[in-house]
């Protein structure tokens, strides 16, 4: 904070209070233009009167700093603040003033907004708030961290967490447990968020064999470190959203038959970009490739309704395509057989009719699975069977454009 005001060349005496003392000119380098303090003159007082006006000097301090936080006068603000910690420094009375979580707060907010405030400037000051006490210490930690993220400095927000981690006070780390997980949480996806990058680069650059191998390597380190603060800290009862996305994330490409995986769809359909909503399509069809999820009613319903939107809107056919080209040869008998119609009817008919929907869009009216379902449906005279059947017969074209080679007319 020091560094943004300009040197005098003076070092003028400034009362503290009630008492004259010379300043250093490193404090006068702080202190330009000169304030107006209100700072008590100096007087013969007793010990007693001596600290009320040195409360009473201290109180109107904070009020000007108040003042010019409102007005957003940052370099002021810097002045006066600058002047109250001296004073707190400065303080000759026996009592101990401890340092106070307010001058944390409100160096941070001035380092924040002050027009030529740079990192070393901010790095300096929140390591001097750490050593203000251990109470505060985590805190200070997360919002450094907090501060080097927002500046794009990754490697070192990683490494204050790191060292955040491993602190340990006495008793005070088990009080400051909950900021203890939070630091975990973030290391965990700074760690995913390298994993992420280093898939990217094995992608982009996979005719490498031994370039790959290293990337791979370093790749998986990630996803293990990552895995471990993510798995833990989603334990806990709380708001843990980008947390939960990024670790089912690491389980979509690792384990994509996790039970996650509908959470994950439900999540990425929700969002109002189409990469998410078609990544939503891949989890819920690379979820139902695996045997332990066939009978899973709320996984069909996922991917009967996302069909079905597609469907009727009759765009992103190109999405439904792309999963259905790798599957087609072998998920008619997998899922679409009828003595699994049969099964399912008897067993689950909700089931059944998610799962019909999905094979009518697929394989067309025709479909052994579908005709069944629909069949048994309507002969019980349950309108959503009938309803279901209208809706594939209607919409039999869309399974020519799906199972066909590559159309022009399927939307982008």
């Amino acid at each position: 904070m020091d560094s943004f005001l300009e040197d005098y060349k003076e070092a003028p005496a400034v009362v503290v209070g009630g008492k004259r003392r010379r300043r250093s000119p490193a404090t006068q380098a702080v202190l330009q233009p000169l304030l107006h303090l209100p700072f008590l003159p100096p007087q013969p007082v007793s010990s007693n009167e001596y600290k009320l006006n040195f409360k009473k000097s201290k109180e109107a301090c904070l009020s000007y700093i108040q003042d010019a936080l409102l007005q957003k006068q940052w370099k002021r603000a810097a002045e006066f603040l600058t002047c109250y910690v001296e004073s707190l420094e400065k303080d000759y009375s026996r009592e101990h003033i401890g340092p106070s979580e307010m001058i944390w707060r409100i160096g941070t907010e001035i380092l924040w907004h002050h027009s030529q405030s740079r990192m070393k400037e901010f790095n300096c000051f929140m390591e001097q708030m750490k050593t203000l006490g251990v109470k505060r210490y985590l805190k200070v930690c997360l919002e450094h961290v907090f501060h080097l993220l927002c500046n794009g400095q990754i490697d070192e927000a990683y490494q204050n967490l790191s060292l955040a981690e491993s602190w340990r006070f006495g008793e005070q780390t088990a009080i400051q447990d909950k900021e203890i997980k939070l630091i975990q949480a973030y290391r965990g996806l700074l760690d995913y968020c390298s994993w992420s990058k280093q898939k990217k680069i094995l992608l982009e650059h996979g005719e490498d064999g031994f370039a790959d191998l290293a990337v791979e390597q370093e790749m998986h380190g990630y996803f293990r470190k990552a895995a471990v603060n993510l798995k833990e800290i989603i334990k806990i009862p709380g708001v843990w959203d980008v947390f939960v996305k990024c670790y089912v994330d690491i389980l979509h490409d690792i384990v994509p038959s996790h039970e996650l995986m509908i959470d994950f769809n439900t999540m990425l359909q929700k969002s109002k970009k189409r990469k998410k909503r078609q990544l939503g399509l891949e989890v819920i069809f690379a979820a139902l490739d695996y045997a332990g999820w066939k009978e899973n009613a709320k996984a069909w319903s996922c991917l009967a309704r996302q069909v079905k939107q597609i469907v009727i809107s009759e765009k992103h056919l190109d999405w439904i395509k792309q999963e259905w080209n790798s599957r087609k040869d072998w998920w008619p008998d997998f899922h679409f057989s009828r003595y699994l119609a049969k099964r399912n009817w008897q067993e689950n008919k909700s089931l059944s009719y998610e799962k019909a929907l999905v094979a009518g869009i697929l394989l067309g009216k025709d479909c052994k699975y579908f005709k069944y379902v629909s069949h048994q449906g309507c002969k019980t005279r349950v309108k959503r069977f009938r309803m279901l059947k209208k809706f594939v017969t209607r919409h039999n074209p869309v399974y020519l454009r799906i199972s066909g080679p590559p159309d022009s007319s399927v939307q982008p």
